[in-house]
C-alpha cells in the first residue's frame, strides 16, 4: 500500500469531527474553513489530490485544483457536487449510501408520528402549564389509523420507510421515475397522481434539477385538506411559498420537515405555523451513523489512492468507468 500520508486531501468548510480525526490519521489534510481555494497558494492548490466534503463542490473549485482526482461526499445526496463537470474531467465522485438508511428511515417514522399526533404541540402545551390550567390537550390531532401513504422516491431510504410503515396497517403507494418490479406497493407514474391517491406524502427523493420544486401548489392541492406532507429528502424538492400558503389556507392539514430550501435559514412563516413540525436536518444525525458515514468517506479515499475499486462511487462516476485509479 502506498504511503497515504504524502497524499493531500482538502477539507473545505466543516466536517464531522470523527471523520476529520480519521482523515488526519490517514492522509495529509489541509483544512479550508472559507471553502475558497483562492486563499491557497498555487503550490498548495497543486498538491491537493482529493476532497472530503459535506458541502457543495462547484466546478470552479475543482478547476482551481489541477491535481484533483476524487471528491468524497459526506452524505448519500450529492446534488451539491457538480458531478457532470467532475466526470467530464476524469474526477471521480463518491457518496455514503446504505450506512445512513436505517437512521433516516427511523427518523421519518418519528417525524410522521410527531406530525399527525401533534406531539410537539402537546409537549409545549404541558410545558406552558396549560394542562393544569385549562385541562387536557384538545382532540385536534389526527391518526395513522386508516391513512394512505405515498412515497416519492422508493430507493434505499424510501423502501426502508415503507417496510417500517407496514406494521401500522396503512396502505402504501409510490412514485419513481420507473416502476419497481420487486415491491407489492401501488405505482403511480406521476407525482400529482400519487398525491391525489393518498392523504400522506413522504418525500425521500434526491435533489437536483429533476426534482426541483416538484411538490408544488397543484400537488399539495391534490393531497387535500386532510393531507400531511413529510420531507426528509431535499428541501429544494418542495416549493416552500406554495407549502406555506397551503398550510395557511388549510389546503393540507400539516407538514413535518427535516430539510429546507436554504438551510439553515427557515422561513418565519413555517416556524410560526401551528401545523408544522420542524427539525434541523437531523435525520441521519446520530454519532453512530455519522461515524459510519465518515468511515465510508475515508474508505473510498483509501481505496482510490491504493488502486483498488471504490466502495460507493456515484452512478455517474460508475457509468464513466471512474471506479478505480489507473
Amino acid at each position: 500500500m502506498p504511503d497515504l500520508k504524502t497524499t493531500t486531501i482538502l477539507v473545505p468548510g466543516k466536517l464531522n469531527p470523527d471523520t476529520l480525526e480519521t482523515l488526519e490519521a490517514t492522509f495529509r489534510v489541509r483544512r479550508l474553513p472559507s471553502r475558497d481555494p483562492g486563499e491557497l497558494s498555487e503550490a498548495e492548490r497543486g498538491e491537493i489530490r482529493g476532497i472530503a466534503s459535506a458541502g457543495p463542490i462547484t466546478a470552479a473549485m475543482m478547476q482551481a485544483l489541477p491535481a484533483l482526482e476524487i471528491v468524497a461526499n459526506f452524505g448519500v445526496g450529492y446534488d451539491g457536487v457538480d458531478t457532470a463537470h467532475a466526470v467530464a474531467n476524469g474526477i471521480t465522485v463518491t457518496h455514503t449510501p446504505d450506512v445512513l438508511t436505517d437512521e433516516v428511515a427511523d427518523t421519518t417514522i418519528g417525524l410522521l408520528l410527531m406530525t399527525v399526533r401533534e406531539l410537539p404541540q402537546a409537549d409545549r402545551y404541558l410545558r406552558a402549564g396549560r394542562w393544569e390550567a385549562e385541562g387536557p390537550y384538545p382532540l385536534t390531532a389526527t391518526t395513522l389509523r386508516g391513512r394512505s401513504i405515498g412515497i416519492m422516491g422508493l430507493g434505499r431510504i424510501g423502501l426502508a420507510i415503507a417496510e417500517r410503515l407496514e406494521p401500522f396497517g396503512v396502505s402504501i403507494a409510490y412514485h419513481n421515475r420507473s416502476r419497481r418490479e420487486d415491491v407489492p406497493y401501488a405505482y403511480h407514474d406521476s407525482l400529482i397522481g400519487l398525491a391525489g391517491a393518498v392523504d400522506t406524502l413522504i418525500i425521500a427523493a434526491p435533489g437536483g434539477a429533476s426534482t426541483d420544486k416538484a411538490v408544488n401548489g397543484k400537488v399539495l392541492e391534490a393531497l387535500g385538506p386532510e393531507g400531511v406532507l413529510i420531507n426528509i429528502g431535499r428541501g429544494t424538492t418542495v416549493d416552500e411559498p406554495a407549502l406555506i400558503e397551503a398550510l395557511r389556507a388549510g389546503a393540507i392539514r400539516a407538514a413535518g420537515l427535516d430539510v429546507f430550501e436554504k438551510e439553515p435559514s427557515v422561513p418565519r412563516a413555517l416556524i410560526e405555523a401551528p401545523n408544522t413540525v420542524l427539525l434541523p436536518h437531523v435525520a441521519s444525525a446520530s454519532r453512530h451513523t455519522r461515524k459510519a458515514m465518515g468511515a465510508l468517506v475515508v474508505e473510498n479515499l483509501t481505496l482510490w489512492f491504493s488502486g483498488a475499486p471504490l466502495a460507493s462511487p456515484v452512478p455517474e462516476a460508475a457509468e464513466a468507468g471512474l471506479t478505480k485509479r489507473t
